[in-house]
């Protein structure tokens, strides 16, 4: 049985995911991570979690041996957390958005010494959209603009989503574009005629949207779009279990879902 941790236990995703391994004959919750001083350390977190009962109180120091920790934290505490992780040989799934460039090098340093598996959204569904949308964009040409679009609920901190930029990130790795240099973040203002490599980057904020992401390619006299809609954070969720399971088996190193997925990029 496949021992779990996780950090952010008690976060909307958090708990989702202690549920859904709590459901899981194959895994077993031995931890759950929040930071100090949260008013829910001490507390059983199978009653966060709305299963009752379980015997796994919520505390702030991975106290106990997990073959792989599962994390949607912040930033700061996902390298904290990694930190902690190589230091106790224990793997890590890590969902986090917003990791600069400096924490995702102290990540892949960390991954010499265990296996480390991070995406900014663990979505089956959302990985197999990357990999599309970057073959468009190389089949298509320089005759279709591309424009990404991404709407998430309110209360999202960073923008726009990791998941946008993963999307431009492959795209531009598809058509040898730089993401630095052709990506542009909304308009405003008199902008002139779009240069011919440029990709909108487009970030909505509204109500409680789980997760929506377009990816537009326009032509004069046609248009494809490619759009993933999230209904449940469960399909994060069960992305980040496939993905523990998955490296739970494998050596130290830097893995992504497309290795869970068998994608070629």
């Amino acid at each position: 049985m496949l021992k779990i941790a996780v950090n952010g236990a008690c976060g909307r995703m958090g708990a989702r995911i202690a549920a859904l391994v709590f459901e899981d004959p194959q895994l077993k919750l031995v931890a759950a991570l929040e930071r100090h001083g949260h008013p829910s350390l001490g507390k059983d977190m199978g009653t966060i979690a709305g299963c009752g009962e379980t015997n796994v109180k919520v505390t702030s120091t991975l106290n106990t041996h997990a073959d792989v920790l599962i994390d949607f934290s912040s930033p700061e505490s996902t390298v904290t957390i990694a930190e902690i992780c190589a230091k106790k040989n224990v793997g890590l799934v890590a969902g986090t958005t917003g990791l600069n460039t400096q924490q995702l090098e102290k990540i892949r340093r960390l991954s010499q010494h265990i296996p480390c598996l991070v995406s900014p959204n663990m979505s089956v569904g959302v990985n197999v959209m990357f990999n599309l949308a970057a073959q468009m964009a190389q089949m298509l040409g320089n005759d279709f603009d591309i424009e990404i679009v991404e709407t998430h609920h309110r209360f999202k901190k960073d923008a726009p989503s990791g998941t946008a930029l993963k999307l431009a990130e492959k795209i531009c790795e598809a058509t040898g574009r730089k993401l630095d240099k052709d990506v542009i973040y909304c308009r405003h203002e008199i902008t002139g005629e779009k240069p011919e490599n440029q990709i909108g980057m487009h970030a909505i904020r509204s109500g409680d949207v789980i997760g929506d992401h377009t990816v537009v390619f326009g032509s004069l006299g046609e248009r494809i779009e490619i759009t993933h809609k999230a209904h449940t954070r469960d399909t994060f969720v069960r992305g980040a279990i496939r993905a523990a399971k998955f490296i739970a088996q494998k050596p130290p190193g830097m893995y992504s879902m497309s290795d869970v997925l068998s994608i070629q990029s």
